[in-house]
């Protein structure tokens, strides 16, 4: 096993131009190298399977403070709001990860394909962790060996392993909350349209009453198990999309903090730079300079 978290590390950093986030050439492929810790920083975790091949990071999910390293995999199945931080990274030993995006579509009718068994524990949990097997890390391997292949080769043999990795997935030990979340009519899964409704509207005032009637709860709970899914109540939800699209906005360069927080919705500036700052710590100005420096 060994063997092929170097093969596939390696592949990574001859793919990769310098510490950051990239995509590759495989579509849902993503790299990632760092090489020193980091402080915490806000973030959301998409839905997404990230494999560690090498390093060490910290991940705050609600009240759980968790750790992952090599020979692990996170599997985060909708958008949820974290803080993470780098804690093992060096030029030398670079912390890094491939993570690959989760298509909703293609696990949902890969459930029905493969008949996978109900799941009998309604686990709302979203984001875990689990140590990588054999079978999980040899077709990570074999994604990754694809980066450095003909672009047309990877258009035929991505899907064909993508969807191997979405099976390991769905019967491995984290597979119940992919199930739960990706199969119609369980309480995972109502909140997975509820949080795709907030992610469209994010810019409105949201009647939480009316969201939970449009996924069919009682709005207590709604309230309930949004929040055991996500960790943060809906409306904490909104504010943190709206924060985030903000960030995004004046690092692209062509908003300043006032624009911006029009933009998603605020309607007072003041308003907005207090919120900003009680969540990524600095003022909008400040942060997005620190952050453009990065």
């Amino acid at each position: 096993m060994e063997s092929k978290y170097t093969a596939i590390r390696d592949i990574i950093l001859r793919n990769i131009p310098d510490v950051g986030n990239y995509a590759t050439s495989i579509d849902g492929v993503r790299i990632v190298k760092r090489n020193s810790p980091t402080e915490f920083l806000r973030c959301f975790y998409n839905p997404s399977c990230i494999f560690v091949l090498q390093g060490l990071k910290n991940m705050l999910y609600g009240n759980e403070n968790i750790f992952y390293t090599k020979g692990q995999y996170v599997v985060s199945c909708t958008d949820i709001p974290v803080s993470s931080r780098v804690v093992e990274a060096s030029e030398d030993t670079p912390f890094v990860v491939l993570i690959l995006e989760l298509d909703s579509n293609i696990i949902s009718n890969l459930i029905l394909e493969t008949k996978l068994p109900k799941t009998p524990v309604q686990d709302t949990k979203a984001l875990a962790i689990a140590d990588t097997d054999e079978e999980l890390l040899d077709v990570f391997y074999r994604l990754a060996m694809l980066i450095e292949k003909p672009e047309a080769e990877q258009q035929i043999m991505s899907p064909i392993i993508i969807k191997e990795i979405y099976y390991r997935l769905l019967t491995g030990p984290l597979g119940n909350q992919l199930r739960l979340i990706n199969t119609r009519g369980t309480l995972s899964n109502q909140i997975a349209q509820a949080i795709a409704l907030i992610k469209e509207r994010y810019c409105e005032k949201l009647n939480m009453d009316v969201l939970a009637q449009s996924v069919n709860m009682a709005p207590s709970s709604f309230y309930r198990n949004f929040k055991k899914v996500t960790r943060v109540s809906p409306l904490q939800y909104q504010k943190q999309l709206k924060l985030y699209e903000a960030q995004r906005l004046m690092l692209s360069g062509n908003y300043d903090a006032t624009t911006a927080s029009y933009e998603v919705g605020y309607e007072s500036p003041t308003q907005f730079s207090r919120e900003y700052k009680k969540m990524f710590g600095n003022p909008p100005k400040t942060d997005v300079k620190n952050l453009a420096a990065v």
